[in-house]
């Protein structure tokens, strides 16, 4: 039965035949992940999650790039800790929602795949990078935790290219990314990022939908059998606690007033 398209504020919807495409849509702060953007993402999942007609869904960024991570501004509001914990969680239940949909997912990477946009780039079937898109776990540059991403970006990498890129907060070129297993191709520029969306499309439409969705089931299954919700829980918590620590507000502080945060330093 298709299904109506939810009306979205931050995210625009394109259905075109069989392939929804949908842009996340702050381009004036890089699409920056709002709560609204969030919800967005994860009402529009949820109405697509039983639409066997919409078989493709192009995740991408307006704008020219796919998403700079969380909305700092926005975390610097001085909330409650309780509802600072439970958008993070639903950050992650949106990443788990993205991760389960029954259909192909495909990510555009251009731009900046930062913080929680290396987030959403690690829940897709298929991401394409362009060669000079940056990705980077950019949380600990600020003073964060990289709390509703790791679980995904440990599934996806593997442990110890999650902790090096983790720790350091290190960016990566698209090859890079495409290196350690982020990335699944890499395109030179945007005329062959929109040709290799094209060709993954026309791959997809030769397979089944339901054999799609029940092949993504059995994959997911075979990874293990990893408590997640019981560990983006915990997750929130520790998203929660580095926000409101010492080192997330001076980073907070550092991003809004465009300023290196006080444990930056440089060795020659």
């Amino acid at each position: 039965m298709p299904s109506a398209l939810p009306r979205t504020e931050h995210v625009r919807l394109e259905r075109q035949g069989p392939t929804l495409r949908l842009f996340l849509n702050r381009p004036e702060v890089k699409n920056a992940l709002s709560a609204r953007m969030v919800n967005d993402l994860q009402t529009t999942f949820d109405a697509i999650r039983d639409d066997r007609e919409i078989r493709i869904v192009v995740l991408r960024g307006a704008g020219g790039t796919f998403c700079a991570g969380g909305d700092i501004k926005g975390m610097k509001d001085p909330s409650p800790v309780d509802e600072l914990k439970a958008a993070n969680r639903r950050y992650g239940a949106m990443l788990e929602t993205i991760d389960s949909a029954p259909q192909a997912v495909i990510a555009a990477i251009e731009g900046f795949a930062m913080g929680g946009g290396f987030g959403l780039a690690c829940v897709t079937d298929v991401t394409i990078a362009q060669v000079d898109a940056l990705f980077a776990m950019s949380e600990v540059t600020l003073g964060l935790v990289p709390a509703a991403i790791s679980p995904f970006v440990v599934r996806r990498v593997g442990l110890t290219a999650a902790r090096r890129l983790g720790v350091t907060g290190a960016r990566l070129s698209g090859a890079e990314a495409r290196e350690i297993g982020v990335a699944h191709l890499v395109a030179a520029d945007a005329a062959a990022l929109e040709a290799a969306i094209t060709r993954e499309i026309n791959h997809i439409l030769r397979c089944a939908p339901a054999a799609v969705a029940e092949t993504k089931r059995l994959m997911r299954s075979a990874a293990g059998p990893t408590p997640l919700q019981a560990l983006l829980d915990a997750a929130a918590e520790s998203f929660v606690a580095a926000l409101r620590g010492p080192e997330g507000r001076e980073g907070a502080a550092a991003f809004i007033e465009k300023r290196k945060p006080a444990w930056f330093a440089k060795v020659e």
